[in-house]
């Protein structure tokens, strides 16, 4: 082989740092492209994972305000529950105050009256027992006192709406027939059952 010219010696030493400097240029391009592409995927991962992180605070944040609503539609519809029923149970217990007066002018409540004076003799065992009546039964006075001469009937002074109280003075004891109190009873321990089919 015949020995190089200055040329071409300096052609050779030009394309061998051409290629040499290609090859590194290739090589650096080929890093910066890896570094980008890698900074790239973080850069999308954290902005994922910070989009993540917003949708499950705006859903928790809208679900806590469901939960509220709810809640207050639920206290408004217990509330107006609660008033309908109150209103139910006072046409209920006005229907059954009629259905009582009603009651008060029959045979069977003069019956009632004889049988709740005769049972609080009866428990009163010997002992002296002063039955009271209502004000509006003073007409069935005479009648209890003709049956039931043992016992001290006096007319109340104060109306509780028929039936007998008596007391028994030597236990310290109150008997309480009257209907007052079991129509206050009775709406006290009344509650609508709700277990609908």
């Amino acid at each position: 082989m015949a020995p190089l010219t200055t040329e071409e010696k300096l052609k050779h030493f030009l394309d061998t740092c051409m290629e040499d400097a290609r090859v590194r240029r290739d090589r650096m391009l080929d890093e910066y492209t890896s570094a980008l592409e890698k900074a790239f995927e973080e850069h999308k991962a954290d902005a994922q994972r910070r989009a993540d992180m917003q949708i499950q605070q705006e859903t928790e944040t809208i679900e806590r305000a469901i939960n509220k609503k709810l809640s207050i539609e639920q206290l408004d519809l217990k509330r107006m529950l609660g008033q309908k029923q109150e209103e139910l149970k006072d046409k209920l217990f006005v229907e059954l105050k009629d259905m009582l007066a009603n009651f008060l002018e029959t045979q069977e409540y003069q019956k009632l009256l004889e049988r709740q004076v005769e049972d609080a003799i009866t428990f009163a065992a010997g002992d002296e027992v002063i039955i009271y009546i209502d004000p509006a039964d003073e007409d069935k006075l005479h009648r209890l006192a003709l049956h039931h001469g043992s016992a001290q009937l006096k007319i109340s002074e104060y109306s509780f709406s028929g039936g007998i109280r008596a007391v028994i003075p030597a236990r310290h004891i109150l008997i309480d027939n009257s209907f007052q109190t079991k129509l206050e009873e009775a709406r006290e321990g009344f509650h609508f059952n709700l277990n609908l089919p």
